[in-house]
């Protein structure tokens, strides 16, 4: 691949100025968690590997799915409490897939400077914010706080499977290798 092609894959210095001051997502702590995933499983497939960061951010979206609508189950706590622990946990959430389908990128061997991430970050984000607002559907159409912070645990972790999954099929698409073309006959 030509140098000229190889810049114009990359991410531009917006995007990624974007991404470490806007999303906080830091490049080394990813490659720095591949890195230690690999030294610790060094016998394991990037998939196998792979699905053990899925596990891990599955426990942590669990409980931070629950804990962002637990202010909404206290009497009198407060509109802007209840705001402003549901946008920073949800920012926390989207941070945390982010990071999550970078490392398996990095697992299967994928530039995560490529401007390709891109569009998969948006595809993550755009889960997040929809995982988001199912527990406050929920709460409206229940008004039962107690079926949001169920909601919310539940779908953070479906989010965090589903996001990890389509991660490892799409990055095994992409590094299968090609189907074997026959040479055409000679006549």
């Amino acid at each position: 691949m030509a140098v000229g092609q190889q810049q114009a894959d990359q991410q531009s210095l917006f995007t990624d100025d974007f991404f470490y001051f806007i999303l906080r997502l830091r490049k080394s702590r990813i490659q720095s968690v591949v890195a230690r995933v690999r030294r610790m499983y060094p016998d394991e497939s990037p998939e196998q590997q792979a699905r053990r960061l899925i596990a891990s951010t599955k426990a942590i979206s669990f409980a931070a799915g629950g804990v962002v609508h637990v202010p909404s189950i206290i009497p009198g706590f407060g509109i802007v409490y209840e705001g402003v622990g549901f946008v920073a946990g949800t920012s926390i959430l989207t941070r945390m897939h982010l990071y999550l389908v970078l490392e398996i990128a990095l697992l299967f061997g994928k530039d995560i400077d490529e401007s390709e991430r891109v569009k998969e970050l948006a595809a993550v984000v755009a889960a997040c914010a929809a995982s988001a607002a199912a527990p406050v559907a929920v709460l409206a159409v229940s008004l039962n706080p107690a079926f949001a912070v169920a909601t919310g645990a539940l779908a953070a972790t479906a989010v965090s499977r589903a996001i990890g999954e389509s991660a490892i099929r799409r990055y095994q698409r992409s590094t299968a290798p090609e189907a074997a073309v026959p040479a055409p006959a000679k006549g």
